[in-house]
């Protein structure tokens, strides 16, 4: 069956005896923006080298609008990639940078042209054609280094890591600007980053990668609210969902802390007695629940609106509660946490989610 997206079918990448991604499948639709996150380590830019051809491949094959582009040269794939260091020739002016691989393959220069006063406009860099990439900030030079890949009008953008380099503020605003660029273009983008607020603010798509493996795909809000693992919800999320050392009670109970707890799932497959974790987000927490869990304040983060508690329940395993309104809460204090049954998690001791 025809595809127009990027399809990956049991990609596997091996150096001498280490095996780092072991039989990856994934199905990218066309047009999707696409995040891979996980951990230093994961693998998410080694797939992604492999997608752009700077990483052979041992075994599997990679299709880019239903082309075989396994064995292709990285020029011949369609795509077109932004790293995390920019990557300018110092010497050339932005408008030189910009026309640069096109000259290469000998465009004609009306088209060349064309291409970089289109490529200007969409990231609002006219301004700076005739400025080199020394008398540029930081955000500027990352929005050269992506209009080079837009005059190549690829099939594919590869984004690695792209944001790394520049200060918190201007992150956020270029987070903004590739969401934008990704809406005007209508492009295939596949996004890594090891930021999983970047993943869950740009994607359609999450990837989340574990040691060369895929743990779970899907949109952002089914990542968040229902991961498959333990791992997928501890990494989703800031601050990560509390996870807690905890035994299944039977019947829809678990003991943590000496306690026992309703949740909305029936077990199958679990056996009073077996040892779980049991998860709770920081936002789910009802501070001031009579009958909630006993924890006690260690620190509190104030951020304005929000106002985050570093906890210790009685048995000393470490949670965070999210507070936003009510009295005033000291270190020291002891509170009482609730939660909606259908807002608690449970994994079995393999870290597979029970529902």
């Amino acid at each position: 069956m025809s595809h127009t997206g990027v399809v990956l079918t049991h990609v596997r990448k091996t150096y001498g005896n280490l095996q780092v991604i072991h039989g990856v499948d994934l199905d990218i639709p066309d047009g999707a923006f696409v995040v891979f996150v996980g951990p230093s380590g994961c693998g998410k830019s080694t797939l992604l080298r492999m997608i752009a051809g700077l990483e052979e491949v041992t075994d599997g094959e990679i299709r880019i609008k239903d082309r075989d582009v396994t064995d292709l040269d990285p020029s011949n794939r369609g795509i077109a990639m932004v790293f995390q260091s920019y990557a300018l020739y110092p010497h050339m002016t932005v408008r030189d940078n910009l026309a640069f691989g096109l000259r290469m393959q000998r465009t004609e220069q009306a088209v060349i042209d064309q291409r970089v006063a289109a490529a200007a406009a969409i990231l609002k860099i006219e301004k700076l054609l005739d400025r080199r990439p020394g008398q540029l900030s930081g955000g500027q030079r990352q929005r050269v280094a992506i209009g080079r890949a837009i005059v190549r009008q690829p099939d594919v953008f590869l984004f690695d890591e792209p944001l790394s380099n520049l200060d918190a503020e201007l992150r956020v605003s270029m987070r903004v600007e590739i969401a934008r660029l990704h809406r005007e273009l209508g492009n295939t983008m596949i996004y890594v980053t090891h930021d999983q607020t970047e993943a869950m603010t740009l994607a359609d798509m999450i990837v989340v990668l574990r040691d060369g493996r895929i743990e779970q795909v899907g949109n952002p809000r089914r990542v968040y609210e229902d991961p498959d693992n333990a791992f997928v919800a501890g990494f989703i999320g800031s601050p990560r969902m509390n996870l807690f050392d905890a035994v299944w009670a039977g019947e829809g109970r678990v003991t943590i802390a000496g306690r026992t707890e309703s949740v909305a799932i029936v077990g199958d497959g679990l056996t009073a007695g077996d040892r779980i974790t049991f998860g709770l987000r920081p936002e789910h927490l009802v501070v001031g629940d009579a009958d909630g869990l006993p924890a006690r304040v260690d620190v509190l983060e104030y951020l304005g609106g929000t106002r985050y508690l570093y906890c210790q329940l009685g048995d000393g395993q470490p949670l965070i509660a999210e507070y936003r309104d009510g009295p005033d809460i000291r270190a020291g204090d002891t509170i009482h946490l609730g939660c909606p049954a259908n807002r608690r998690y449970v994994f079995d001791k393999d870290g597979q989610r029970r529902r």
